[in-house]
């Protein structure tokens, strides 16, 4: 049994793992789940993942990964090289310390403004199967809380080439689908964060950037 990735082009979470795969090199086939129509919500996608999100990855040995997180870690333990989470016990924690930051302090805030703010979302601030209503302070909570990421980043790449130790990492991979997605809430890098600007188009040369 083939890897088999249940994707959604325009998502941003699935990107993680796309870039995971590429970066790994690992052949996979992809089944679209389009968020657009709520597919996600289908009776037929429940049985795939009752969590109802994307991206979920089914393995080899036929198990479901319902999340970002199962799929690094099940991805590096069977597939080690090259390493994305650290290689030493002290790069091992700096890895996951920027990983968690880039998910906790960019992805997650990009989603709690873009979710309390689109009409698109009424009543789906949080993904997964239950509803919930939009708190429109916590939009405007969020952009503030982005902003502010990017020039966290921006100090950290100072003088750096990647975010956590001296390879690129899972860290990067967050930070990356991150910053480019922030666009969705109008937050893009400028010209007062040089150094985050550098690291962006470093990485637009590696073949996984553009998946």
């Amino acid at each position: 049994m083939s890897l088999i990735l249940y994707d959604c082009a325009t998502a941003p979470s699935p990107r993680r793992a796309r870039i995971l795969l590429a970066e790994k090199g690992l052949a996979h086939e992809t089944v679209q789940v389009d968020l657009r129509t709520g597919e996600q919500l289908s009776e037929a996608y429940r049985q795939v993942n009752p969590l109802c999100t994307v991206p979920a990855l089914r393995t080899e040995e036929g198990r479901v990964l319902t999340d970002n997180a199962a799929i690094a870690a099940y991805v590096e333990a069977r597939y080690p090289d090259p390493p994305l989470m650290g290689v030493t016990p002290e790069d091992k924690a700096e890895v996951a310390s920027w990983a968690w930051r880039a998910e906790f302090e960019g992805l997650l805030a990009i989603a709690e403004a873009f979710r309390n703010s689109s009409p698109a979302m009424v009543n789906r601030a949080l993904p997964g199967p239950v509803d919930y209503p939009q708190i429109p302070e916590l939009a405007q909570r969020g952009r503030a809380r982005v902003q502010q990421f990017f020039q966290t980043l921006d100090a950290r790449l100072a003088g750096r080439e990647f975010i956590a130790t001296e390879r690129f990492t899972l860290a990067d991979i967050t930070a990356v689908v991150a910053v480019d997605f922030a666009r969705i809430v109008k937050v893009g890098i400028t010209e007062q964060q040089p150094h985050l600007m550098r690291w962006r188009a470093h990485l637009a040369e590696r073949p996984s950037m553009v998946l």
